[in-house]
């Protein structure tokens, strides 16, 4: 079996000093994107056919309202009979050997691979990153893909077996331990059904690889439904569907519809012939889908991700250019627009100062404007949604505490929603240090001693990432000893709080940001696709 070797395209580019090869195959690749795939009416893909609904959604780009395509407004029934074709297509696949359906995920991972400057192209333009953030996440996709292709055949396709041998002395009658003949135990780790992934605009391609590519590999059928209203996330999808059917996925067992989640994926989460869900997105969504299924009587299976509020501690002893690095990239790449960028940051009351002078600076160095453009560090915001409540936390910061910096919205000469990284001061127990916004904003407050930073971290309902910057020893152990975060980081330079690495890191939830306590990209996540069953078969000597 090969060893597991993460992508890492950008960074073995710029090892290699062809960082400009890399940068022209981007450029490239956006050319074709806009010639070739852009502006294009697309279908639905139930049971491997073309469905098309009787409303449809047009997709445009947040840069600059370039007309991505136009893509089907699925409804409830469009959903119950993407389930119907992917509960027909379940036994079959349920049946193919583990090491045919890791064969299958691999082959998709080098589709992806090559294809990879292409598909980036279409998602920096589709949610506006920059190439080297889109270029990571289709990096994050590949490596799961061939992480839990490896990680199935590792284990066997989760099969084990085991004996009890026969007693010499046998009993009338069966009790607890009673001797008896020979038993023959096969315990296997078997799949539930159709898993209904509903994904989120940010991570288009990772996230919705990686939960869809868990669900099939364990030999689930899906139904997939990448981000269709506010936040358009629809032509990433339809590559992830083509990719897999070219890898050589049956018909019906990946299915992509699109539409709102009020419809599609209300519909998911309430068909009795979805056994489980796997969903990124707000707690309060994830939430309210379990409840509706539980209240209905359903006993599904829910692996979820549910957001964060992720904070920083700057100690006393902390090299603060390390932290200011870290802590800007996190709050500030992707304009604040993940789950596990850093939104909250506690600082030492005696170098409040100091931190703050430097982060503004290094602010300031900021590139805003088109992310296609190799310079530029921000691009614009998902949507008029997003603008909107990014406007009303600067306002509130300000009729509460401080503006530091930024605050307003940028002049890009470009259509799109584009604004300053933002740094406020406000207390700790106000809504904007406690709710997730998902704009480029970071809150501030101070601290004297240590304990009471820790206490402000942890004190949210979400418990995502985490991380510290210190060179005291005594420090590091309390924060390892005490956050309550699933995936934390200290004195880590590329970024605070985000870049979990698959393989390396297990990016998993505590509290309010998850729900089973075991993360992606770890050894962990496909078991919670599965359930166990022993079969013990007697046999006489």
């Amino acid at each position: 079996m090969p060893i597991f070797q993460n992508e890492s395209t950008y960074r073995k580019y710029l090892e290699q000093g062809n960082e400009q090869e890399f940068d022209r195959l981007f450029d490239e690749a956006v050319a074709k994107v806009k010639r070739e795939v852009l502006g294009k009416r697309h279908a639905m893909y139930i049971g491997g056919k073309e469905v098309f609904a009787s409303e449809e959604l047009a997709e445009r780009s947040p840069i600059d309202g370039t007309p991505m395509g136009t893509f089907q407004k699925g409804t409830k029934e469009h959903a119950k009979q993407a389930v119907a074709a992917a509960g027909d297509a379940f036994k079959a696949w349920s049946e193919t050997g583990y090491r045919d359906r890791a064969a299958i995920m691999a082959k998709a991972a080098g589709l992806f691979g090559g294809h990879k400057f292409e598909v980036a192209a279409v998602l920096s333009m589709e949610n506006g990153k920059t190439r080297y953030e889109s270029i990571g996440e289709v990096d994050e996709a590949i490596d799961f893909l061939n992480y839990y292709s490896q990680e199935l055949l590792r284990n066997k396709g989760f099969v084990r077996k085991a004996a009890i041998e026969a007693s010499s002395k046998s009993v009338d009658s069966g009790f607890q331990g009673a001797p008896g003949a020979k038993e023959k135990i096969t315990i296997a780790m078997k799949p539930y059904g159709v898993f209904g992934v509903i994904a989120p605009f940010n991570f288009p391609i990772s996230i919705s690889v990686g939960m869809s590519g868990g669900a099939l590999i364990t030999g689930n059928t899906v139904v997939f439904k990448p981000s269709s209203t506010d936040n358009m996330a629809m032509l990433t999808g339809l590559k992830i569907y083509e990719i897999f059917m070219e890898a050589g996925l049956p018909n019906g067992v990946f299915n992509y519809i699109t539409g709102p989640g009020s419809e599609v994926g209300d519909a998911l989460a309430m068909d009795p012939g979805v056994a489980g869900i796997a969903f990124t997105g707000s707690r309060g969504t994830g939430l309210g889908m379990i409840k509706k299924s539980l209240e209905m009587g359903m006993q599904k299976v829910f692996v979820v991700e549910m957001g964060g509020k992720n904070p920083a501690i700057v100690g006393r002893s902390a090299d603060i250019d390390e932290a200011v690095d870290g802590i800007a990239s996190a709050a500030f790449g992707f304009d604040g627009q993940k789950c596990s960028a850093c939104s909250r940051v506690y600082v030492q009351e005696q170098i409040k100062e100091a931190f703050v002078s430097k982060l503004i600076d290094k602010l300031r160095g900021f590139s805003i404007g088109d992310p296609l453009k190799k310079e530029v560090y921000m691009g614009p915001l998902i949507s008029q949604k997003a603008l909107a409540k990014y406007n009303a936390s600067v306002q509130e910061a300000r009729s509460m505490g401080k503006v530091l910096y930024g605050g307003n919205s940028v002049n890009s000469g470009l259509q799109g929603a584009y604004v300053e990284p933002t740094l406020i001061e406000v207390p700790h127990k106000s809504r904007l240090m406690q709710e997730e916004l998902f704009v480029p904003i970071l809150s501030l407050d101070t601290y004297k001693k240590f304990d009471e930073a820790l206490q402000k971290a942890n004190d949210v309902e979400f418990g995502l990432t985490a991380g510290l910057y210190t060179r005291d020893s005594k420090e590091i152990r309390g924060f390892a000893a005490g956050m309550e975060a699933g995936v934390v980081y200290v004195n880590r330079r590329i970024s605070a709080t985000t870049g979990a690495i698959v393989g390396m890191h297990t990016f998993v939830g505590w509290k309010g940001s998850g729900l089973t306590g075991k993360g992606t990209g770890s050894r962990q996540y496909l078991q919670q696709f599965m359930r166990e069953q022993s079969l013990s078969i007697s046999k006489k000597s």
